[in-house]
């Protein structure tokens, strides 16, 4: 199916406070800011994605997309990543919307291929789950339509999504797609992401080149 993404992101300044003891608030803003260019940079390749929404209160980040001919929705309040979707649904189905990507800014690695193939294998009244590498996070979630279910991420959140899939009678599929496995969340993550960055950084070079800057190898 063809669909439109949505991102929500939070504010730069309160962004990846588990990393404070490796990176400093400008530092992880960097961070943070190049992670979302690289995202944003994926899916402007993704041939099954029509239109991108962003929802933040990020000016930086609201430039950011402007410049790619993105939407961006205004969040003030900035409540959180569910109420955040949930406001790129509405705009999404207010387009008129078959079929919503939400996705994350911090997977840097997203490689429009492997969406494109996810979203291919979408059909209406389905919800398709992207776990994280633990297994127990959601970390992209796919919705035909976009209000199948409610967003609700954080810890759990795989499971918590596969009980409001059945809730409405649908059968949840996973989809576990590498390159949107890996989110920077914790100095594990940052590890993992060096790692990978370390022999191919065109994967995300945005995310490549601020690691240079701020972190030792």
């Amino acid at each position: 199916m063809i669909a439109t993404a949505i991102l929500p992101v939070k504010r730069f300044a309160a962004a990846k406070r588990r990393l404070t003891a490796l990176l400093g608030p400008d530092a992880r803003a960097t961070l943070v800011a190049a992670m979302l260019d690289d995202v944003l940079a994926a899916i402007g390749r993704a041939a099954h994605v029509e239109r991108t929404i962003i929802v933040t209160g990020v000016p930086r980040a609201g430039r950011a997309a402007r410049e790619r001919g993105y939407e961006v929705v205004a969040d003030p309040l900035d409540a959180g990543h569910s109420e955040a979707a949930a406001l790129g649904i509405e705009r999404a189905l207010e387009h008129g919307a078959e079929c919503a990507a939400l996705l994350p800014g911090d997977c840097p690695l997203l490689d429009p291929a492997e969406l494109d193939g996810a979203l291919a294998r979408m059909s209406p009244d389905r919800v398709a789950i992207v776990p994280d590498r633990h297994g127990t996070g959601t970390n992209g979630l796919l919705l035909a339509p976009p209000d199948a279910i409610e967003a609700s991420f954080g810890p759990g959140s795989r499971e918590r999504h596969e009980r409001l899939a059945r809730a409405v009678g649908l059968d949840p599929v996973l989809e576990r797609l590498d390159s949107l496995a890996l989110d920077l969340d914790n100095p594990d993550d940052l590890a993992a992401i060096q790692e990978r960055l370390r022999t191919r950084p065109n994967l995300a070079p945005r995310t490549a080149a601020a690691l240079r800057g701020h972190v030792a190898a």
